[in-house]
């Protein structure tokens, strides 16, 4: 049996039956079960109509709004254009000398109401339509490529850890659903200095040695990096016949370190630009970042040693994990048309 109505979900035409009904002689218990209502709320709309003659639509209660549709309107509209708005921002976009400027706490609410929350963006790098093509072209070749297929390839990668907190927080608004939608997404650059640089890489077989990286990173650092840790690293634990894999950085593809790779006979995968999403290392980083949330380093020594002693915990379980996730991967860049996924 359904559950009986009260009286706040009653159309104006089952009262004027309610009214009409009782006035012929039906009891209120009858009204009740024909329309299924409850008594209290017959009883309700009959003294309605008694004390007023009429049955009238009462106003919600509570105080009026205080911004127009059309105030309202051009909130949302100001967030929509520009995520990154916050809201006093916003008050100064709508400010009309025909209106009631609206207090900061009534521009939240009417984002709210509209799905707006504030969110912290998803950071991700800004691609070109080039580099979108060659993504996608890049994860449908290697789409069904397994573990096994990834076996010999070594990925590598700098990454930068502050001593302790972040480069500050950014907030951004959004509906519910979209923070890997390109629209709120804060666009990155390389890194732009740090507390600590690390180079870091790993295979299917073993994780490398963690290298600190002091000072100005150039092509003459990178090729020390690549001669004394990677490849004597790769060729004892992967085998002479390893893949190397690194982004396109400018020090990276430098004519000094092509040299080098031909020199050393290192054979390199063909790699997409701005394509963080499709190195597994970014979530080894990641990784190593939760370990020492809240864990503070008095130095930079400390703070490397600290980096160095979650480095060289990680279990192989994770490694196969991050590798068992290439196809889906490379399935993210085709669906998003090469623009940046969840990864």
């Amino acid at each position: 049996m359904a559950r009986p109505l009260g009286k706040k979900n009653i159309s104006q035409d089952i009262r004027k039956a309610i009214v009409i009904g009782f006035r012929s002689g039906c009891s209120k218990d009858r009204l009740a079960q024909q329309f299924n209502v409850t008594k209290r709320a017959i009883e309700k709309i009959l003294k309605q109509f008694r004390d007023e003659g009429a049955l009238v639509e009462r106003k919600s209660p509570g105080r009026p709004r205080i911004t127009s549709k059309n105030m309202d309107r051009n909130i949302v509209r100001a967030s929509r254009e520009d995520p990154q708005r916050s809201s006093t921002d916003i008050q100064m976009v709508v400010k009309t000398p025909n209106e009631v400027t609206p207090s900061l706490r009534t521009v939240r609410r009417r984002l709210q109401d509209a799905g707006l929350h504030g969110r912290r963006p998803a950071k991700k790098p800004s691609i070109s339509k080039k580099n979108r093509i060659a993504r996608v072209a890049w994860a449908r070749a290697h789409l069904h490529w397994g573990r096994q297929d990834w076996a010999n390839h070594v990925f590598s990668d700098e990454s930068k850890f502050n001593l302790f907190g972040t480069d500050g927080i950014k907030w951004i608004r959004r509906p519910v659903g979209c923070r890997f939608d390109p629209s709120y997404q804060l666009q990155t650059v390389k890194h732009g200095g740090g507390s600590v640089m690390v180079w870091g890489c790993f295979s299917g077989t073993s994780i490398g040695s963690l290298r600190r990286i002091t000072g100005i990173m150039d092509r003459f650092v990178y090729e020390d990096i690549l001669e004394n840790t990677m490849r004597p690293w790769a060729r004892s634990t992967v085998g002479r016949a390893f893949v190397f894999q690194q982004d396109n950085d400018p020090k990276h593809t430098s004519k000094h370190i092509k040299e080098w790779f031909r020199r050393r006979h290192v054979d390199l995968l063909d790699w997409p630009s701005q394509s963080p999403d499709l190195n597994p290392i970014e979530h080894l980083w990641e990784h190593v970042e939760r370990q020492l949330r809240g864990v503070r380093a008095s130095n930079a020594n400390q703070k490397f040693d600290q980096l160095q002693d979650v480095w060289q915990a990680i279990p192989m379980s994770v490694i196969d994990t991050l590798l068992d996730s290439m196809p889906r991967r490379c399935q993210a860049v085709i669906d998003a048309k090469g623009f940046p996924t969840k990864y």
